[in-house]
């Protein structure tokens, strides 16, 4: 069965003592809350260690917001999938529309990095999505297919199905625009058939695909309701307890 799972991502966000905050807080909230998926906070990586040594780790995974495409060396300010590991984090955000638009990340870098991070037995997040001019091009379901088979495709069965989906439409980060529920399902079923194409109905169905653009305490119920969207990454609502722990109660 595959699992329904909530993950924040605090992109360039708070001090490492704001960030220690904030993950008390959530600690202390979900401290013997009933919860019907799993929580993932994505810290800056100056937080990780501090943040995974801190929280429950029942109820709380931690998730880098990238790794390097490198194992080790002179690569001055980088951050290795191993590094990740060692701090305590669990899962590692890559693919991410940001990085791809803002620092040149190409698909080939992106399968290298997936590769990395699965040697180090961290859970990629790997997040696709279109942007506006593609998808009003009505191009976005090709865009989303070639971003999975040129990162995605070479794995293995077994080692595709370590991997968590998030369906990011870039026209919908951090512009308040959503997908619609009925365009969210749309693509995200569309994205499990490409899986089924690939790597067989079982590995499709033990997929997680998580929804992430805009999703926020209002709308996450009616997003978590369609029967491919097993979740969001969450960007600003994840910077509010309230209003994290509000989506994920949406399940």
């Amino acid at each position: 069965m595959r699992k329904n799972i909530v993950a924040g991502n605090w992109k360039m966000n708070k001090t490492l003592q704001e960030g220690m905050a904030l993950a008390a807080e959530l600690n202390e909230v979900l401290k013997g809350a009933a919860v019907n998926c799993d929580v993932v906070i994505g810290t800056p990586f100056i937080h990780l260690a501090s943040v995974a040594a801190a929280v429950d780790a029942t109820k709380i995974g931690v998730a880098a917001q990238n790794c390097a495409d490198k194992e080790s060396g002179a690569y001055t300010g980088e951050i290795s999938a191993a590094m990740v590991k060692s701090t305590g984090a669990a899962y590692v955000i890559l693919g991410h529309s940001e990085r791809r638009a803002y620092y040149g990340e190409t698909a080939a870098i992106l399968k290298t990095k997936v590769e990395l991070a699965l040697k180090n037995e961290l859970t990629p997040i790997f997040c696709i999505g279109e942007v506006l001019a593609e998808r009003e091009a009505e191009k976005h379901f090709e865009v989303v297919k070639e971003q999975i088979e040129a990162s995605l495709f070479d794995l293995s069965a077994e080692d595709f199905g370590k991997i968590v989906l998030a369906y990011e439409p870039v026209w919908a980060i951090g512009t308040g625009k959503t997908a619609s529920s009925a365009q969210a399902q749309e693509m995200h079923a569309f994205i499990r058939q490409t899986l089924v194409a690939k790597f067989g109905k079982e590995v499709a169905d033990n997929t997680s695909i998580l929804y992430g653009g805009s999703c926020n305490p209002a709308n996450a119920k009616e997003l978590f309701a369609n029967p491919d969207v097993d979740g969001g990454l969450i960007g600003g609502a994840s910077l509010k307890v309230a209003d994290f722990k509000a989506i994920i109660d949406a399940f």
